[in-house]
């Protein structure tokens, strides 16, 4: 989460004091603004219905809250909302002279502990973070796995065990995959290893950590001769065609065998894309179901604007309106980072590309 590229944040004040320092937000950073109806003045919109019932829609709707007021009041009417670290957005809380600008729910995941620094740096507040791993100056493995689009295993209990053992000063390695890196980008002197020692596999036999996190998109980890963990970063586009009616087991069992031959995890699949005419292909449905990963689908029109240019198909052209289906969507989704050459085989086409990271100063 960046204060330059915001998500979608709403910001409630419940008084004019409120207002005045919401006003002073506004002009930093493009938040929506929420008042009561009688205090409603420009770029403030009234609260609909009430605060308690305008603060429960954007918990539902929005990325990040910022409530100016008081604690009690946004704790008593999100309570019933909370689900878990995974989905619920960050909420703050901050007084109306902006002494302190406090982190009050999702601050790893949701990004509530970052948004809350960086909105205290520019309105000279003091943020209030409460969680372990920040007050005891080590990383968050939640966001380490956040920040590279990773999953690993039992996510919840990983997480847990990992945070509970940098904040008791166990000992916590990491090995990160070199072809994952060149892959994705990943740089690791721009994210936040504090508290962990950095593993090379010359250390396979002779490391004494108590855990290990293994980065990798590859199928398996090493064996580090203690509990490891598989960090997986899902950053693999699939752009894909196929004819129409294909049996599901067959594009299966034919994906299956083309991200063995990558040596990739099912897991470092992050998105599928198609044209729009195979929205109801009932084999690509259900490939994105066995991989838990969205799909998204394009116009004719967009593939052929995609930037993206190759080889096309006359037959293909005169049956869905453009000459090529899986280059484009893969180039359109990846940013042009493909991978390797297109698969065409038994009436499928399968490109795939990858979603690199990109640091910014």
């Amino acid at each position: 989460m960046s204060i330059v590229d915001p998500p979608r944040v709403s910001l409630f004040s419940l008084t004019p004091g409120g207002q005045v320092l919401a006003d002073k937000i506004h002009a930093l950073w493009p938040v929506t603004c929420y008042c009561a109806e009688k205090y409603q003045k420009d770029h403030f919109r009234a609260f609909e219905g009430s605060f308690a019932n305008s603060l429960r829609l954007a918990f539902s709707r929005d990325e990040a809250i910022i409530v100016i007021g008081a604690c009690g009041i946004v704790v008593r009417t999100i309570a019933p909302l909370v689900q878990d670290k995974l989905h619920d957005p960050a909420v703050l809380v901050m007084d109306e002279k902006a002494q302190h600008v406090i982190s009050l729910l999702s601050g790893h995941i949701g990004g509530a502990n970052q948004l809350a620094c960086q909105l205290a740096a520019r309105v000279g507040a003091t943020p209030v973070i409460t969680t372990a791993t920040d007050v005891n100056q080590v990383c968050a493995i939640d966001v380490l796995a956040k920040r590279v689009n990773g999953t690993i295993e039992h996510f919840r209990d990983a997480i847990k065990t990992l945070n509970q053992a940098l904040v008791s000063g166990e000992s916590v390695g990491l090995y990160c995959d070199p072809d994952t890196l060149e892959l994705t980008g990943i740089d690791l002197a721009n994210e936040d290893t504090r508290g962990i020692e950095l593993l090379s596999l010359e250390q396979i036999d002779r490391h004494h950590c108590q855990y290990v996190i293994e980065l990798s998109m590859k199928p398996n980890v090493h064996n580090w001769h203690t509990e490891t963990f598989h960090l997986i970063p899902r950053r693999i586009i699939v752009g894909m065609g196929c004819r129409k009616d294909l049996q599901p087991q067959l594009m299966a069992q034919t994906f299956s065998s083309l991200l063995d031959s990558h040596h990739w995890h099912p897991l470092a699949v992050a998105q599928f894309a198609s044209i729009d005419v195979k929205r109801n292909e009932t084999a690509m449905l259900n490939l994105t179901e066995q991989y838990q990963a969205p799909i998204e689908f394009f116009s004719a029109s967009e593939l052929s604007a995609s930037g993206w240019s190759g080889p096309e198909s006359e037959f293909v052209k005169k049956t869905v309106g453009v000459g090529a289906v899986s280059q484009p969507a893969a180039w359109l989704l990846s940013q042009g980072n493909l991978i390797g050459e297109t698969v065409k085989q038994q009436g499928m086409t399968f490109t795939f590309g990858v979603q690199k990271i990109c640091y910014t100063s």
